[in-house]
């Protein structure tokens, strides 16, 4: 079989165009997910505050389920397939509900994170924060996968995997996030990454709509086909760029650290001595290793010296801390894990005594109620209930089966000559628990001659 052959065989498998769907389908499926009113604007609200509580707390499970229900990536498909049909009216509807429902996103992200009492970064939140190339190279074959499993015959499960790949929520919920808590590098880092996803979701969707081959829509020049072009070119250069910067830093810190890692295990490994930490002074071009145990001789430390041009750290100098200088900040580290330690407990304290307070309080306010209420009762007492002179409340807290139950005692002194009648004394209870709002009412009648 010759090579001709063999790369007709290969084109069967590969063609796209046989498992094509009708393309007036296609389009009307794209335009029906462009818009956001309604259902699919209130969708969209509710995915971002599940993304923002799934940030909040950390949880995967829950940003996995925010993605699956978003219905983002109904504009930013509608993007790119118009650009890739040359369809300006139905890029300007996409580009109008894409910047209305990142907005919506933003303000609603924004919100919660203002709102909600626990605040703090968590690791799936920081993960948002800095974009990289990897993350281009996601959102196009993610995109690439969307376009194309929305252009052909048997989806399966190709759009909710494409959701997720792509990650479009927790990012713009990050971006909320930066915003919400004052953050502004985090909405910077966020808004990013999401502008990534949707530029190369863009990019993919077009050349899959290339690469089937779809109808297009004449330009009425060519000098304006040819400047969309140019604009789309300048958007996916200029989005990449600094996702480059990023990634290369990343990359080259990771060789750095594999190089040092290296040094250390193959150039300062000897019987008896044990490498507890590494530090890189880039500024005064210091290598720092601490090592307890047997101590490096002179000429053991000269001859790892020399080596360190072999794992391109020839720029820097050696400096290993060892035997008491190590002894010494083992203790300084030590002494700080205490000093942390009595921290946290200190803080511990703080807050029990911070609830205790807490909890006084509320008892010296609900004295003073039942105070005002004792004063206030002594005046109608007279007109409702004739029979009787004086009355004193005191408030009681009787635990009982784990619960503390709110009660009130009510010391009641008839006038000389009369009695409290049971209906009269029923009714008196009623009465006080309305007043006092007590969860009951235990009445102590006294007897007069």
């Amino acid at each position: 079989m010759t090579l001709k052959e063999i790369l007709q065989h290969l084109k069967q498998y590969f063609n796209l165009r046989p498992h094509k769907e009708d393309e007036s389908e296609i389009i009307d499926q794209i335009n029906s997910g462009i818009t956001f009113r309604g259902g699919n604007l209130w969708v969209l609200i509710f995915a971002i505050l599940i993304a923002s509580l799934g940030l909040n707390v950390n949880s995967t499970a829950v940003i996995i389920g925010a993605m699956l229900i978003s219905p983002l990536m109904g504009p930013i498909i509608g993007m790119g397939f118009a650009l890739g049909t040359n369809d300006l009216d139905m890029l300007k509807r996409a580009a109008k509900n894409y910047a209305i429902s990142t907005l919506i996103s933003i303000l609603t992200a924004t919100l919660y994170w203002f709102l909600t009492p626990l605040s703090d970064a968590q690791s799936e939140l920081l993960a948002r924060t800095s974009p990289t190339l990897y993350d281009v190279l996601i959102a196009f074959c993610g995109g690439a996968a969307g376009i194309i499993a929305l252009c052909t015959k048997g989806k399966s499960n190709v759009i909710p995997g494409v959701a997720i790949a792509t990650a479009l929520m927790p990012p713009l919920c990050t971006a909320g996030f930066g915003l919400g808590t004052g953050h502004i590098m985090y909405f910077l880092g966020a808004f990013y990454l999401f502008f990534i996803n949707t530029v190369f979701i863009c990019l993919a969707t077009l050349g899959g709509v290339k690469l089937m081959h779809f109808k297009k829509k004449v330009f009425l020049t060519p000098e304006r086909e040819r400047r969309v072009r140019q604009i789309v070119t300048t958007v996916v250069v200029v989005t990449m760029i600094p996702a480059a910067i990023v990634t290369a830093n990343i990359v080259k810190k990771s060789i750095f650290d594999s190089n040092v890692s290296r040094f250390v295990k193959s150039e300062l490994s000897q019987t008896g001595t044990q490498v507890i930490s590494t530090e890189a002074d880039k500024e005064s071009h210091t290598l720092r290793v601490v090592a307890v145990g047997r101590e490096f001789g002179d000429a053991a430390i000269r001859q790892a010296e020399s080596q360190m041009g072999n794992y391109s750290l020839d720029k820097y100098r050696l400096t290993i801390i060892q035997g008491a200088q190590s002894d010494s900040i083992l203790l300084l580290n030590n002494k700080l894990s205490q000093i942390s330690a009595s921290r946290e407990e200190e803080h511990r304290r703080m807050q029990e005594l911070s609830q205790q307070v807490g909890q006084y309080e509320s008892r010296l306010a609900e004295y003073a109620r039942l105070e005002t209420i004792n004063s206030e009762i002594a005046s109608e007492l007279p007109i409702l209930f004739p029979a009787i002179e004086s009355i004193s409340l005191l408030r009681q807290s009787v635990e009982t089966d784990g619960k503390q139950p709110d009660i009130v005692s009510a010391y009641v002194e008839p006038k000389r000559g009369k009695f409290v009648h049971p209906d009269d004394a029923r009714r008196l209870r009623q009465w006080l628990k309305a007043r006092t709002e007590a969860d009951s009412i235990a009445l102590f009648v006294a007897r007069r001659k």
